[in-house]
């Protein structure tokens, strides 16, 4: 009888799946190496954080939410995704430093005033040119969202320039901040008026 009952609790503990270590998703998830790894992704990875996901080909990768909470549950990791968010875009962490001081406490950097700026970027100050593949930033109430979309124009740091959506087709006023990266919202603006 106690043999069967030892046996009866084995069977259940292998059928209860262990329990998941509850992480949290990196406010600006980065990668160095194109290898896009739990740990590249989440706080708390522990173990698991060495756990390859995805490649990064260009200066970034989009990652279906869904899918993330699947592969780091497979890993032992247990992701509520508390905001709903349905992508997540991991940057180059080489380009990462351009767009980081956009979102410090103390506001956007400011953009030199010791020279005015053209209206059209001049070859040496361009940091984008026209059909550029952009990825734009938009961060309101502590969420960000990126798109990527193709640049209308040539822009150096600190000006406008307009970026069309490549999925809804519209044009997105933007401000140039590095190169392939610029920022919309209230950034933006902030960005513009200095």
């Amino acid at each position: 009888m106690r043999a069967l009952i030892l046996g009866a609790l084995a069977v259940l503990m292998a059928a209860v799946p262990a329990m998941a270590s509850p992480v949290t998703l990196k406010a600006n998830p980065v990668d160095a190496d194109g290898r896009v790894t739990l740990g590249d992704l989440f706080d708390g990875a522990g173990s698991a954080a060495n756990v390859v996901v995805g490649q990064r080909t260009g200066p970034s990768a989009v990652f279906e939410a869904g899918q993330l909470q699947s592969l780091a549950r497979q890993s032992g990791l247990d992701w509520a995704n508390p905001t709903g968010l349905r992508r997540v875009v991991v940057r180059n962490a080489a380009l990462a430093p351009a767009v980081a001081p956009l979102v410090a406490a103390e506001g956007p950097p400011a953009v030199s005033a010791a020279r005015p700026q053209p209206s059209r970027a001049a070859n040496t100050d361009r940091i984008i040119s026209r059909n550029d593949m952009v990825e734009v930033a938009y961060e309101m109430g502590g969420v960000r969202l990126t798109i990527t979309g193709r640049a209308e124009g040539n822009a150096a740091a600190g000006q406008r320039l307009a970026v069309r959506n490549l999925q809804s087709g519209r044009a997105i006023d933007t401000v140039a901040v590095g190169p392939g990266q610029a920022v919309a919202g209230s950034t933006a603006q902030q960005f513009a008026a200095r």
